[in-house]
Formats: structure tokens, sequence, C-alpha cells
């Protein structure tokens, strides 16, 4: 069975990440890169421990060519770890 969705707890790099519902959040974050209906791609943040999801800001919407939904994880938590 593959992977649909990975999640990781992280503090954000300096500066926060920008959401598109709330706007900057920043601190101790978990990140979701999921897998959705349709091969589309979504990549939200959350404090750790809260209900709410926020959708971050010009985050990849589909996954690229040859690239595993961990492998995009990967990349999406570098960029936004400190």
């Amino acid at each position: 069975m593959s992977v649909t969705a990975r999640t990781t707890d992280f503090v954000a790099k300096r500066g926060g990440v920008m959401t598109d519902e709330v706007g900057t959040v920043t601190g101790e974050l978990t990140l979701r890169t999921e897998l959705v209906e349709g091969g589309a791609v979504r990549v939200l943040v959350q404090y750790v421990g809260a209900a709410e999801w926020y959708r971050v800001t010009d985050a990849p919407t589909s996954l690229p060519p040859d690239t595993s939904i961990d492998t995009l994880h990967e990349r999406v938590l570098t960029e936004l770890r400190g």
C-alpha cells in the first residue's frame, strides 16, 4: 500500500510560515503533506495539538513526476523549519 500522507512536527523558521487563511504562523507546528483525490497535493500546517489546519501559501499543489509524497514532504519541511 502506498503512502498518501505524511505528518511531522517541527519548529518554524524565523519569520514563520505563511498560510492562506490566517497569515503567518510561528513556533511549534505540524506539517501535513497529503495526496488527495485526482492526484492533487495539499500542504497544511497547524499549531502542535490544535484542531485547525491551514494551507501553506505557495506550496506545491501537484506531485512532480517521479517524486513520492515522502520526498515532497521532506522538501517542504526543509523549507519551513528553522
